[in-house]
């Protein structure tokens, strides 16, 4: 009699994260995971102890693919706004993960990875060692905040899209300038959410960078 197949950690987590690419974390359980492998629930727990361990390595293969190849360079700035970059376009070919992410966090090799970078980068910039791990800190809750956001921007549908944008059109277009008059001056260049994404993105890290700069001695 043939045994029933072993799956590899690898395998068990590129179907998973598959199966949270048509889906979300809310929907997505081990027994949905077994069932797309052909096995039992049982022989997946001998991989991880639950869901939410589950779902935190699939993040972190993310993390990790982000990670492949980089190479830190120019100064801290560059540095960090480099590695937000990779961050977003890795979540960007895989939104929906980006709500897994954000949500579940990782404690895997890439987020170490990612961790490392950032740590190191701010060790650069001149500012006091007591002072890396709350920049640190704010630095991740931006790009995490940034990320996901954007991701679940990205995941609706055509239709989805028109129909919110036709009702951007008449909240904005159609505002009574009584009730409303800033919105009703600036009606026509208001921008809808998911437009200009990566400028904003890059933008809003730069303030973030400026800030911490700023407050760094003989920075100015």
């Amino acid at each position: 009699m043939t045994g029933r197949r072993r799956w590899s950690t690898e395998e068990i987590l590129d179907t998973a994260a598959k199966l949270l690419r048509t889906g979300d974390a809310e929907s997505f359980s081990v027994r949905k995971l077994a069932a797309a492998l052909g096995t039992d629930s049982s022989s997946l727990y001998r991989h991880f102890r639950n869901k939410t361990e589950l779902l935190r390595a699939v993040a972190d293969g993310i993390l990790l693919a982000a990670m492949d190849g980089y190479r830190p360079e120019g100064d801290w700035k560059q540095r960090i706004t480099a590695l937000g970059v990779r961050l977003r376009e890795a979540f960007g070919e895989q939104p929906q993960l980006a709500a897994v992410w954000a949500r579940y966090g990782s404690g895997g090799t890439g987020s170490r990875l990612v961790m490392e970078e950032l740590l190191q980068a701010l060790r650069t910039s001149g500012l006091a060692d007591e002072e890396v791990p709350a920049r640190y800190h704010r630095i991740v809750v931006l790009l995490v905040a940034l990320i996901s956001s954007e991701a679940g921007v990205s995941t609706i549908t055509p239709e989805e899209y028109e129909q919110g944008m036709e009702q951007f059109r008449v909240a904005v277009l159609g505002a009574d300038p009584e009730r409303f008059p800033a919105l009703a001056r600036f009606a026509r260049e208001v921008r809808p959410l998911g437009a200009d994404r990566r400028a904003a993105f890059e933008e809003i890290l730069a303030a973030q960078l400026a800030h911490i700069e700023g407050g760094i001695p003989g920075s100015g």
